[in-house]
């Protein structure tokens, strides 16, 4: 287990090396970000002496070779819009975002584990054709038509929840619905799939000649053995709802770290970029290696040497 620990510790650290390493390669190749951040008004003296001092006057390899050097120590550099370090404005949005990525993923797992195992312990019922009828839906249409919807119709109409910004609870329940609704689409139908290639194998027959009762079988022996994909796809989906939701914190006004992405690609501030970018690929790395240890859990078979 530790040998295993160390290799994917090991692996981590190079993951996180090559995705800074392309974001910043990225980000150089859309050009010089001075004239975006200079007022129109400056003069080409002016706008010399910041290019000078941000080091954009610099060839593309020494520019990286300073970037890595201060990345390695955990700094990434000052925000060029705001003149703060980038990776504390990036945290400081940081538990904005795990609120609503947090209670989106509430949303996902009483709600999307719960209805694909309905909807494959009763195939070609209403309920069945329900939720796969929500899932279709939950997959077809954009985030932030979703949203405005929900704008529209509890906040506009009804008046049940703000519209915008953030808040007590009844800030959270709008963007979180619209944000945890695509992916509990998407997992309803991984656990349809999952419990229905499981309810046909067969053991699941064996079990029920044995005389035990259809909810033990079904939950007992049917889940237990469809949880290893289902619990690949909420590690993935929880990596995703932290990282920064961008198109529904936009929508909302809601100040995490996705809408913070969105600003500082408009505004081309590459330190505030590469820092959201760094936290949020950690933050996949780390739920990767929790969703491996996991796997030994729920399956007693499965071992790391």
């Amino acid at each position: 287990m530790l040998t295993y620990l160390a290799r994917r510790a090991l692996g981590a650290v190079w993951a996180l090396i090559g995705v800074t390493s392309v974001v910043f390669i990225i980000l150089h190749l859309t050009g010089d970000p001075t004239s975006v951040m200079m007022p129109p008004e400056a003069t080409k003296a002016e706008m010399d002496a910041f290019r000078h001092a941000q080091g954009f006057d610099r060839p593309l390899i020494v520019q990286f070779g300073t970037f890595a050097l201060a990345a390695a120590h955990g700094d990434l550099g000052l925000s060029l819009r705001h003149q703060e370090p980038a990776m504390g404005l990036a945290l400081e949005r940081l538990p904005a975002t795990a609120v609503l990525g947090g209670s989106a993923f509430l949303i996902v797992l009483l709600v999307g584990v719960p209805a694909g195992i309905l909807s494959a312990l009763k195939p070609r019922t209403w309920i069945d054709y329900t939720a796969r009828g929500v899932a279709l839906i939950g997959q077809s249409a954009p985030t932030y038509w979703i949203g405005l919807m929900l704008i529209l119709l509890f906040a506009v109409r009804l008046g049940w929840a703000p519209a915008s910004g953030i808040g007590d609870w009844h800030n959270v329940v709008l963007p979180a619905a619209t944000l945890g609704f695509f992916s509990t689409a998407k997992l309803m139908r991984l656990t349809r799939a999952a419990m229905l290639e499981i309810l046909g194998a067969d053991y699941m027959r064996t079990a029920r000649a044995k005389g035990l009762t259809a909810l033990r079988v079904s939950l007992g022996h049917g889940l237990r053995n469809a949880w290893l994909p289902i619990v690949t796809q909420l590690g993935v989906e929880l990596g995703g709802l932290l990282s920064g939701a961008i198109i529904t914190e936009t929508v909302f006004a809601w100040p995490g770290v996705g809408r913070l992405a969105v600003q500082a690609v408009f505004e081309r501030d590459f330190p505030v970029v590469e820092a959201v970018v760094l936290i949020a690929a950690t933050l996949f790395v780390l739920l990767n290696l929790a969703v491996d240890l996991l796997y030994a859990v729920i399956d007693p078979r499965i071992r790391y040497a």
